[in-house]
């Protein structure tokens, strides 16, 4: 009798139901957070414009194009090879992989902004979802201009894979890199804004999409070789004009260039973050 009327032990407790949301790690949210901006991203910068993604195609299409019509009047023949559209299209496509990731994460903060203010969303989510979707637009352009180019004109080029992806990655992490830290000087010092679109006017120019780095004189090319744009530049044409190979150029150059500033970037945003979110 006494065994039967034997209370259970306290320590028992019924197993409780799980969440389905509690089984998800911190790194599982973190992927559907930018999933998740990145569509909401693409519906709102291309699903409302009539067209779409087609100018996100003809835009880098027309520069070219308007650059290689207006200098094949003061130049004969190009730095490199025999056409002016592929010559122009091997120094704007890397310059323009970084302008558009540097562009769109310097204002990933401040467009993401109300999405910021629940917890599952972090800040870290806006700038790797606006780096990833642009850096996959920018390469879908890149194939697109490049595969017009060498199927619709008389030009013949064998593309090397390993340049061409080099210089893909610095030319996205300077993006990276400069991007972050501008996020963070632009909502901390909102002059800073206007004096970076004063600073910037020249990239085009510093890139090389001009020119290659041989034209130059030699004290020119003392200086521009402190620059990383060229370097990344010069890459990428190396891996479209099989004779072409600049010596000159340096890798660790380019990722110093790019790793110190999302370094500090990275870094004073957790510190400041809120700040910004507050202004």
């Amino acid at each position: 009798m006494e065994d039967t009327l034997r209370p259970l032990p306290l320590a028992y407790s019924p197993p409780r139901p799980q969440c389905p949301a509690q089984g998800i790690g911190t790194f599982g949210r973190s992927i559907r957070s930018i999933t998740a901006l990145m569509l909401r991203e693409m519906s709102a910068r291309y699903g409302r414009s009539p067209g779409g993604y087609i100018w996100a195609v003809l835009e880098p299409i027309g520069a070219i194009v308007v650059i290689a019509v207006a200098l094949s009047f003061i130049i004969r023949v190009p730095s490199l090879g025999n056409s002016f559209l592929l010559f122009y299209a091997s120094g704007y496509i890397p310059f323009l992989i970084y302008n558009l990731l540097q562009a769109n994460i310097t204002q990933a903060l401040i467009y993401s902004r109300p999405l910021l203010m629940y917890p599952v969303v972090s800040w870290i989510d806006a700038i790797l979802a606006r780096f990833l979707l642009n850096l996959l637009t920018s390469i879908a352009v890149a194939c697109i201009v490049l595969f017009g180019i060498l199927r619709f004109t008389e030009t013949n080029a064998i593309l090397e894979l390993g340049p061409l992806l080099i210089s893909v990655g610095l030319m996205a992490l300077l993006g990276l890199g400069h991007g972050t830290l501008n996020c963070l000087l632009f909502g901390l010092f909102p002059a800073w804004a206007q004096l970076w679109s004063i600073v910037s006017r020249p990239l085009m120019v510093v890139a090389g999409v001009f020119f290659v780095m041989e034209d130059l004189p030699g004290h020119v090319q003392d200086i521009m070789w402190w620059t990383p744009w060229i370097h990344a530049t010069s890459l990428f044409r190396q891996g479209i004009y099989a004779t072409y190979e600049p010596g000159f150029v340096s890798i660790i150059l380019v990722l110093a260039w790019a790793l110190v500033p999302l370094a500090f970037g990275l870094l004073l945003l957790r510190r400041f973050r809120q700040d910004i979110l507050m202004r």
